[in-house]
């Protein structure tokens, strides 16, 4: 089955490639490393695109799990995040991310894209690896909408948005794959699930704790009212297409089409997705009598973040573990955080991104089939997944906290009590999601 299908994109790559690379070349022009060359540039542009597609999903699940009267707000975020990060990203981040290594820390050159850098031995051109590492920090970005949605300044938005392409994620990500001081160690993230999404994660946590729970989410006497989203059916959408659009996440992340694993990276990917929902599903119906929805959609996200470390180096075995541990994990991080830290987080999104992107991080240690504990390989790996899962978490969270302190004392983090009750659609943005509908607030006081 594998073996068919590399045949089958094989095939349909070689066309698009010789559409797109080779529609004006001469026929002496054409050798077998353009070819390759360009097969792997329409792959890691396809894959790309996928990723960016990943947008629509990620409005769609925040939109889903939330009300009505924010969605206009909501769709208008994960537009913004995109477009503002692309351009900041562009001109930045990208540099500080694959620049020239200066101590391990940051890059330092090729801002504005002025470099070739061609220390990073690419086997495509540099505009398609940059648009690829584009949508990676357009996802570490609109993480954190889903965390601090129904309650945030717009302008707020944009800031946070910006300044997370702009240094937060790209230092992580150098730290990793731009030959920082974590890839000099070994470490192992194969497309993200700590440079990608635990930065999104733990972004959203320390929003989130300083922007404070939506109106009525809390009692005062600290018992916990459910808020529910106005359509579990654009949640489940959304779910599908993040599902969909990981295939281009993970196996697009070999950068090359000629890859063998590309196979195994994508039924490693499904398997974890499929895992985390199965066992979201069953802890639900036996700890709430019936299967939950909303929990059993993010726990197929919690399994498709947890295996995006290790998808590359785990066996179909391991992916499967991976995925179905952090479907529990999530139901039971997302109980933890809403009424034990009290920290309102409308989507799950701290436990998805977060806490599943660490443990899922951290797993390629035991299951790795080349150096995993389980394995024959020692506690070695195990320990340097530890020294990047801890130095994320701690450069993410104070470089976010002095972000959203700085943002909450000059534009102001938060919007009004009145504004947050009559809705952002109609407060920050002057239209509505529904107009045809009228909107009644679900609000618990």
């Amino acid at each position: 089955m594998n073996r068919s299908f590399k045949i089958l994109l094989g095939i349909v790559l070689l066309i698009l490639a010789l559409i797109l690379g080779f529609s004006t070349a001469k026929a002496d022009q054409i050798t077998p490393e353009k070819v390759a060359t360009a097969i792997d540039n329409v792959w890691v542009l396809i894959t790309a695109f996928l990723v960016f597609f990943m947008q629509a999903g990620f409005a769609m699940v925040e939109a889903g799990f939330t009300r009505a009267k924010n969605a206009s707000n909501i769709v208008m975020k994960n537009l913004m995040d995109f477009a503002i990060g692309s351009v900041i990203f562009w001109l930045f981040g990208f540099a500080f991310m694959f620049g020239k290594d200066a101590g391990g820390f940051i890059g330092t050159s090729g801002f504005f894209l002025s470099d070739s850098f061609k220390h990073l031995g690419l086997s495509i051109p540099l505009t398609s690896f940059l648009m690829f590492q584009t949508v990676f920090a357009a996802t570490a970005a609109t993480i954190v909408s889903g965390a601090m949605a129904e309650r945030t300044k717009f302008i707020a938005y944009c800031i946070y948005s910006a300044v997370i392409s702009f240094i937060i994620y790209p230092v992580v990500g150098h730290w990793a794959w731009g030959g920082g001081w974590l890839s000099k160690l070994g470490f192992i993230d194969f497309a993200g699930s700590t440079v990608v999404h635990s930065v999104g994660g733990w972004s959203a946590l320390i929003g989130a704790a300083m922007l404070g729970p939506r109106i009525g989410k809390y009692t005062k006497d600290g018992k916990v009212n459910a808020i529910p989203g106005h359509s579990i059916t654009l949640a489940a959408l959304g779910t599908f297409i993040l599902w969909f659009g990981w295939f281009g996440f993970n196996p697009g992340s070999t950068l090359s089409s000629m890859n063998d694993k590309i196979g195994d990276i994508a039924v490693n990917t499904n398997l974890a997705a499929a895992m985390g929902a199965n066992l979201a599903m069953i802890y639900t119906w036996l700890k709430y009598k019936k299967p939950d929805v909303s929990m059993t959609l993010n726990g197929a996200l919690a399994g498709l973040v947890a295996i995006t470390a290790g998808c590359a180096s785990v066996n179909a075995w391991g992916a499967a573990i991976i995925g179905g541990l952090a479907g529990i994990l999530v139901v039971v991080a997302v109980e933890f955080i809403d009424k034990k830290l009290k920290i309102d987080d409308p989507v799950g999104a701290i436990s998805v991104h977060g806490v599943c992107g660490a443990f899922g991080t951290l797993m390629v240690g035991l299951f790795a089939t080349d150096g995993g504990l389980f394995y024959g390989g020692g506690i070695k790996q195990f320990l340097v997944q530890l020294a990047g899962v801890a130095s994320t978490f701690i450069w993410t969270t104070i470089t976010a906290f002095i972000l959203f302190a700085i943002i909450k004392l000059t534009v102001g983090l938060r919007v009004s009590e009145e504004e947050e009750i009559e809705g952002l659609d109609v407060t920050e943005h002057g239209t509505a999601a529904y107009g045809d509908f009228v909107i009644k607030s679900q609000t618990v006081k």
